[in-house]
């Protein structure tokens, strides 16, 4: 049977016109998509719309405008929209279980939304991670560690875990325990110590400050220390008191 080059030639033109416009769309739809959720981002954020729900809208309409884009892209390589309907729904089930997680996740993205456990810039600790929150998008919950390193979350994680958000609140009790050895002048590093609390002007008068000295270990006396401060100060508040609280021990070693 002779083969006919004139029509197979046809055939591969014809196809190949619609691969390559296919390609187009795919470039010109990411590169939209990407635009269309910087301009966004940008317009909800002028609105004076919380950072953490104008960065989720925007990435939601990113993600509109990739789905619109696939289904121009099925449209031009001759897949007919309503026929992958037909096929999706007969498929459902099976695709339901492949994309559980993924499902899941976008769930529990808009429920993080809707209840807002935590804010952009909120310090917190979940799944056993701990960071400052960086963004949430539709699927993953971005932290910044201490040191500066990205750490990404699945929303569903973060969704069913305990969430500890040391933002939550205007001030926070900050706890130091320190050891005086045995034999060292406890009430001379204990007067230290209050007097280092009555010069930072971080403490908080109320609740007063207190140091307590009336805890034992095999290694000397403990003294617990207790102040109150702003959150935003917390992090460096502890490292001066530690400080504070380690000269004293010293001190306090060497008079004995």
């Amino acid at each position: 049977m002779p083969i006919d080059l004139n029509g197979l030639g046809n055939l591969f033109i014809v196809y190949g016109i619609n691969c390559l416009g296919a390609l187009a769309i795919a470039l010109v739809g990411w590169w939209a998509a990407g635009l269309l959720e910087r301009l966004a981002l940008r317009a909800l954020i002028s609105s004076h719309m919380d950072p953490i729900v104008a960065t989720f809208l925007a990435s939601l309409v990113r993600y509109s405008v990739m789905v619109l884009m696939f289904v121009l892209i099925l449209q031009v390589v001759g897949i007919q929209a309503t026929s992958l309907v037909a096929v999706l729904g007969a498929a459902s089930l099976a695709i339901g279980l492949a994309l559980q997680g993924t499902l899941s996740n976008m769930a529990a993205g808009v429920m993080l939304l809707l209840f807002r456990p935590f804010r952009l810039g909120d310090a917190i600790e979940v799944a056993g991670k701990a960071g400052t929150v960086k963004n949430l998008n539709l699927f993953m919950t971005e932290l910044a560690s201490g040191d500066n390193v990205q750490i990404l979350i699945p929303n569903g994680q973060v969704w069913g875990s305990p969430i500890t958000n040391t933002s939550a609140y205007p001030t926070r009790s900050v706890s130091v325990k320190v050891t005086v050895p045995y034999g060292g002048n406890i009430e001379a590093a204990a007067a230290h110590i209050r007097d280092a609390l009555s010069r930072d002007n971080r403490v908080l008068p109320l609740p007063a400050p207190a140091v307590d000295a009336s805890g034992f270990n095999d290694r000397g006396v403990e003294i617990v220390v207790t102040a109150w401060t702003k959150a935003a100060d917390a992090g460096a508040f502890k490292a001066a008191i530690v400080h504070q609280a380690s000269n004293a021990v010293q001190q306090a070693a060497s008079a004995a």
